[in-house]
């Protein structure tokens, strides 16, 4: 077991000691939302179900490492991440990748106000330690995709403004002392199908730093325990080049609520 890892399972065992029931979202909870985000919200299935304390999410698929790289793409092992929400927010992000029989490993970790990320080759040699206030705000525009893509939601507890018309909204999200915006796209059916955000900065060596359009648009949805959510999607760029997508994701499981009561079993 390498240190990341170690790290990663460690903290999330330390975060899973405790939780509180959610209680169930109701049609009384989405009334002060948006028309399209209600529509979202009821697509997606959560009216009915309980709110999201946390989530579990395992990724496949490809990551590529600069613009135009093609055979040398770094393929995704079972990658993990694991988010809380509540009074103590955490997103935990353990990618675990190779190229050519090379085994990289990277650790995402944005606790309270504060993210890091760090990446080892061969779990020997660190090449990334990316810290400081480009970091923090990145990773909150990441925990707010997350939460639109992966735990729809958990908007409802979010600190959110919404404004829009016909089929976009744009969110500005508050949190931890950070202020983020995105514009949300919808197809004709209500489903989200993009992400796109100008907070949020590029850096392949956590030292220079570069602020750029950001986009994930999704390919498919799928079903994950009674709700419908993304199951395939990519992340790019809008570099002065022009597109430049250099992530690709699958979602092969996805869990809400991890280790919390049911509410049969909530006192």
């Amino acid at each position: 077991m390498t240190a990341f890892t170690t790290s990663y399972e460690r903290e999330v065992a330390a975060r899973l000691g405790a939780h509180d029931a959610q209680g169930l979202v109701s049609e009384g909870d989405l009334a002060s939302l948006p028309p399209l985000l209600q529509t979202y919200l009821r697509r997606v299935g959560v009216v009915g179900r309980p709110r999201v304390r946390n989530f579990r999410v395992r990724f496949s698929g490809e990551m590529r490492p600069s613009r135009g790289s093609t055979g040398n793409r770094l393929r995704l092992r079972p990658t993990d991440q694991h988010t809380f929400l509540g009074a103590e927010p955490a997103r935990l992000f353990l990618v675990r990748a190779s190229r050519f029989g090379i085994p990289f490993e990277s650790y995402h970790r944005f606790a309270g106000p504060t993210a890091t990320m760090q990446v080892r080759v061969a779990s020997l040699f660190q090449v990334v330690d990316a810290k400081g206030p480009e970091m923090d705000r990145s990773e909150t525009v990441t925990f707010f995709n997350d939460l639109c893509l992966l735990a729809p939601a958990a908007l409802l507890e979010a600190d959110m403004r919404w404004e829009g018309a016909g089929r976009s909204l744009q969110g500005t999200f508050r949190h931890q002392g950070q202020q983020v915006s995105a514009e949300l796209r919808f197809d004709a059916q209500g489903d989200l199908v993009d992400f796109i955000s100008e907070d949020r900065f590029q850096s392949a060596d956590g030292k220079v730093y570069r602020r750029l359009p950001w986009s994930t648009p999704i390919g498919r949805h799928g079903a994950f325990g009674g709700l419908r959510l993304m199951a395939e999607g990519e992340a790019l760029w809008q570099e002065p080049e022009g597109l430049s997508p250099y992530a690709h994701f699958r979602v092969e499981d996805l869990v809400h609520n991890v280790g919390c009561p049911s509410e049969e079993e909530a006192p």
